[in-house]
């Protein structure tokens, strides 16, 4: 291939003038470099990415070349120039791309592209899903087939992972990469050696990632200079340094905080001692404008609790006093490191604001195999050692499974259990899972609560197998946060799942539970916008299990209901509640959708959008299914018409789905 060359790291970045695209190609100096596996992920909250870099870090120990690149990363252009790919892609919303996948799939459906464009590449997907949604895994469907219509072969069958499995998508996920790598063993058995996985999985090779310690005095008088800076711009300046430096954030989430907020309220909804605990957040910024839309996630970078931090610096003999900067040895992504300057940090605050210790759901990669064997080399008691090489082993992955997955143990209770187990702060780094966001749908209106975002959150908590209580991380955070504290909060705020309406267009919301928490804000959009002209009528149904425990936001929806109200009959729309539980036979939010057939076909007829949010475990395919019954009953045509109806609504973009596990 003729073209520039930029060598750096032993990585040749080559532009081909025929095809006008960056072609990469990892030779560290030798032409008879062995083909690399190129990686290709498209994450929309990161396990994409989680599974991509477990791809390339097994496809290391087999001694071939793994290269982790996000899908907007690369010009697909390329993709003919390639041997073996891997793709791992996430399904959002109603069966749509992740965002960063948008140019990458509008290159592949161009028409001019032949059947036999990729002819003479190898292939292999994995795709991340929900079967709780209609589209379960449709991105993943998608790509297969595309490439498969271009003349790539696959390697194997796609696999796709399933958030409604016991374990996660990594139920689907062990089996397939084992399948992709002895299929890949015997296409390049010197490449992808099975026997080398055995061997590196025996040595401690070092760490991906070095501590730079830098003098304490020096640095305290350094950062007096900057005490001019305002504080909130501070804590904005530690997350963001802190963040960046993370190794399984680097690259990749370097994001700094849109703002921060404070709460101003802190509210429960539901009954107290009910067995349920529902909040009602109100967060505002004394900074800045907030500039959002009704439909928008707010993600949330939750505290981790100090006592357990402390727990884990003690536990792990480290001077907390001490400024650091994270390092990569060398260039992990295949493409040349663009170095940045790194202003140190306490080490305190790179563990609180970048290492997640305290979660009850660690990364699956902490418990991986060569982890395992990381940890069972540091250990000095030998009880410890054999039970962790017990664990690494194929014989002890369902006891693993019992005791990681099902018990949701902490990377802080893992390190207490095996006590004489004493890792350089260097693979600590490097395996314990980055503090991840957490994503929130918005509430409110910014019309209707100006400078103001409003939450609605189910402070999670349930019992494991062996009887321990498990709270989820952020929601116990936030619930137990006083507005009198002045507690900052980040956040980012991005674009969910539903998209917002406009003012003309009818609209049938289904939203159970805290699934009511968009609608909530798309009504107090409406109630602005009709002040100053018409709008469509909105029928809403909301489900819960009794009026008197967790009847959310009642007042407020009863109030636009009444007296001409954006909700009222006499606007044309409607409120109808479920209550499942004060009556002997349950009575679910499709039950009051097939009562109310006649309004729902009537607004559907009048070119009604339809935007479901809730759990995702059963209620988005039994609201579908409604939809069905009602459209056919109404309607006078068959199930199978109603349902290819309700497809073309969905391809028109007039059904969204937001769901949650």
């Amino acid at each position: 291939m003729h073209g520039t060359v930029w060598r750096s790291f032993g990585i040749h970045l080559v532009r081909n003038p025929k095809i006008g695209c960056s072609h990469l190609v990892v030779t560290s100096g030798m032409e008879d470099k062995p083909p690399r596996l190129l990686i290709l992920y498209a994450s929309q909250t990161g396990n994409a990415l989680d599974v991509a870099e477990r791809v390339g870090r097994e496809a290391e120990r087999m001694g071939s070349t793994g290269v982790v690149l996000s899908m907007d990363e690369i010009d697909a252009a390329c993709l003919q120039y390639e041997n073996i790919l891997v793709f791992v892609i996430s399904t959002t919303g109603q069966g749509d791309i992740p965002d960063s996948m948008q140019v990458f799939w509008r290159f592949l459906l161009q028409r001019n592209l032949s059947q036999s464009w990729l002819e003479g590449v190898n292939y292999a997907v994995f795709g991340l899903g929900d079967s709780g949604y209609q589209k379960y895994n449709f991105a993943a469907k998608k790509l297969d087939k595309r490439l498969s219509d271009l003349g790539a072969k696959p390697i194997i069958g796609r696999g796709l992972g399933d958030d409604q499995h016991p374990s996660g998508y990594e139920g689907a996920l062990d089996p397939w990469l084992s399948s992709l790598w002895n299929m890949l063993n015997k296409m390049e058995p010197t490449t992808f050696s099975l026997e080398n996985i055995d061997l590196a999985m025996k040595i401690l090779d070092s760490p991906k990632f070095q501590i730079i310690y830098h003098v304490a005095e020096k640095m305290q008088s350094q950062l007096s200079a900057t005490s001019v800076v305002p504080d909130l711009k501070y804590v904005e300046m530690q997350i963001e340094n802190a963040r960046s430096m993370s190794p399984q954030n680097l690259g990749h989430d370097r994001r700094k905080p849109h703002c921060l907020l404070q709460m101003i309220m802190n509210k429960q909804l539901t009954k107290v001692d009910c067995g349920r605990d529902v909040r009602h957040f109100e967060l505002e910024t004394l900074s800045s404008d907030i500039a959002y839309q009704v439909g928008d996630v707010l993600e949330i970078l939750p505290s981790q609790n100090p006592v357990a931090v402390e727990a884990f610096i003690q536990r792990c003999n480290l001077n907390t006093d001490s400024y650091i900067t994270v390092e990569p040895k060398s260039v992990q992504t295949g493409i040349p490191d663009i170095s940045v300057s790194r202003t140190p940090i306490k080490l305190r605050t790179f563990v609180e604001l970048a290492m997640d210790i305290t979660s009850a759901s660690p990364r699956r990669y902490f418990f991986e195999a060569r982890t395992l064997y990381v940890m069972s080399f540091f250990a000095t008691a030998e009880h410890e050692k054999e039970r962790l090489l017990y664990f690494s082993s194929p014989e002890g992955r369902d006891d693993l499974y019992q005791y990681n997955q099902k018990e949701r143990r902490t990377v802080l209770e893992v390190l207490e259990d095996f006590p004489s187990v004493q890792m350089p702060f260097e693979w600590l780094v490097q395996l314990v899972p980055p503090l991840k966001t957490r994503p929130f749908s918005i509430s409110s209106s910014p019309a209707f609560h100006p400078n103001q975002v409003h939450l609605t959150v189910s402070v999670v908590s349930w019992m494991t197998p062996f009887k321990r209580k498990r709270s989820g991380f952020c929601s116990t955070w936030l619930s137990g946060l006083d507005p009198k504290e002045g507690v900052q909060i980040p956040v980012w705020f991005n674009r969910g799942s539903l998209p917002p309406p406009l003012p003309s267009l009818p609209l049938i919301l289904i939203g159970p539970g805290t699934g009511c928490a968009p609608f909530r804000g798309f009504v107090a959009e409406r109630e602005v916008q009709s002040r100053s002209g018409p709008t469509a009528p909105i029928l809403f149904f909301f489900g819960c299990r009794n009026e008197e425990n967790d009847f959310l936001y009642k007042d407020f929806w009863i109030s636009h209901a009444q007296n001409d109200g954006v909700l009222s009959e006499e606007k044309g729309g409607g409120f109808f509640v479920a209550f499942s539980r004060d009556q002997k036979k349950k009575v679910y939010v499709q039950h009051k959708m097939q009562d109310q057939s006649q309004r729902v076909w009537s607004l559907l007829s009048a070119g009604a959008a339809v935007y479901v949010a809730g759990s995702s475990t059963k209620m988005p395919t039994d609201v579908f299914s409604a939809m069905e019954e009602i459209i056919s009953k109404e309607s006078g045509v068959s199930q199978e018409s109603a349902a290819r109806w309700l497809r073309l609504l969905e391809k028109a973009s007039k059904y969204h789905v937001e769901a949650w596990s």
